[in-house]
């Protein structure tokens, strides 16, 4: 006789099991640290990587000479697997290149047909990691050699490719690949969050927004301070802020940028409102301009307050500044006490419900 199990049965411990994904890359945490544009630095990916989790590199723009340096900095800093996202918008051989050639453990993509990169990526012995928004679209990714599938939730941050929401994409992403598999990206930003997309199949989270108070990342005291107010309701999601990348729609905090734009009856470019206008300097002293794709790093001056400053639905539970491994450490031992946590509150098996569940168990 057996009692009732309402959901995923996990030991009562600080770590959780391992998932195939993560037996592979040699991984003890099921967190990988979304590739967050510039702010994802060599510190922060190493950080995440040496905590047990997957860091990555974001190195789409990078000069293909400047991809090696980024990977060799990370490289410095950690013996454990890293990885390394490229969008698809644009070619992306010569980067995927540089990326077998340093031996990077995993080359996600993003944006376009993964096809004609799975060769080359797998010729370097890495991992290819492809994220999708639909499960045909997970489905044709694997056909093409594909070999783990992100599911991108539409409440995620930054540059979002699907119109679903993560709770209904993963299981069926998960069922449309299996035994492919599948990394859960969007919403998850602390225990309970990791804990629901394992027991939804998902072989690790994705997580971005809560990386961004990471004290590694490259981010802007503004831009951390916005995440920290926010609510659940305080992101946007459109096409806004799209000078050089037309039509790709990506989730914001709302600023003084987008509430102008609103006001003025959301017109078209270039007739938005302050459409050119320089609002801020990178710390290079590159100009930032109004629209643009480039949100507030660290050491950005003007007004950063205007610029594009990505974070996903999750920032109304992100609140605290912390190294990436604490991080780590926080999601983790929160999925553990979340799982072991359901375990506990099963129903009394002599309640009226735990009668009930005990007349619906089959081992019972």
């Amino acid at each position: 006789m057996h009692p009732p199990v309402t959901q995923l049965e996990m030991p009562p411990s600080s770590s959780l099991q391992m998932t195939p994904f993560c037996r592979r890359l040699g991984l003890t945490a099921p967190i990988v640290q979304a590739p967050v544009g510039s702010a994802a630095t060599p510190e922060l990916a190493a950080a995440v990587s040496n905590a047990g989790g997957l860091g990555m590199l974001a190195l789409t723009w990078t000069p293909p000479a400047s991809v090696r340096e980024r990977i060799r900095a990370a490289r410095a800093l950690t013996d454990r697997a890293f990885g390394v996202n490229l969008v698809l918008e644009w070619d992306q051989h010569a980067r995927v290149r540089a990326c077998v050639e340093e031996s990077v453990a995993v080359v996600s993509t993003f944006w376009g047909d993964p096809g004609p990169y799975v060769d080359p990526i797998h010729a370097g012995g890495a991992l290819h990691v492809h994220t999708v928004g639909s499960a045909e679209e997970a489905r044709r990714a694997v056909e093409a050699g594909v070999d783990v599938i992100v599911a991108q939730g539409w409440e995620a941050g930054g540059r979002v490719w699907g119109q679903v929401a993560t709770l209904p994409l993963l299981p069926a992403v998960v069922d449309a690949v299996r035994p492919v598999p599948v990394l859960a990206a969007g919403g998850v930003a602390d225990g309970r969050g990791l804990a629901a997309v394992l027991v939804l199949g998902a072989d690790a989270a994705w997580v971005g927004t809560r990386f961004l108070l990471a004290r590694e990342a490259s981010v802007h005291d503004e831009w951390r301070r916005r995440i920290r107010d926010a609510s659940e309701t305080s992101t946007w999601y459109g096409t806004v802020f799209d000078r050089g990348w037309p039509g790709a729609p990506h989730r914001t905090l709302r600023n003084s940028t987008l509430e102008a734009w609103e006001r003025a009856g959301r017109p078209a470019a270039p007739g938005r409102p302050g459409e050119g206008d320089v609002v801020a300097y990178a710390p290079d002293g590159a100009c930032l301009y109004r629209y643009g794709p480039d949100p507030p790093l660290a050491g950005a001056t003007g007004d950063v307050e205007g610029l594009a400053m990505y974070a996903g639905q999750s920032a109304g539970i992100v609140e605290q500044v912390r190294p990436a491994g604490a991080i780590v450490d926080e999601l983790v031992s929160g999925a553990a006490d979340a799982l072991t946590g359901t375990i506990r509150r099963a129903p009394d098996p002599s309640s009226p419900l735990g009668q009930k569940a005990r007349a619906c168990d089959p081992l019972a």
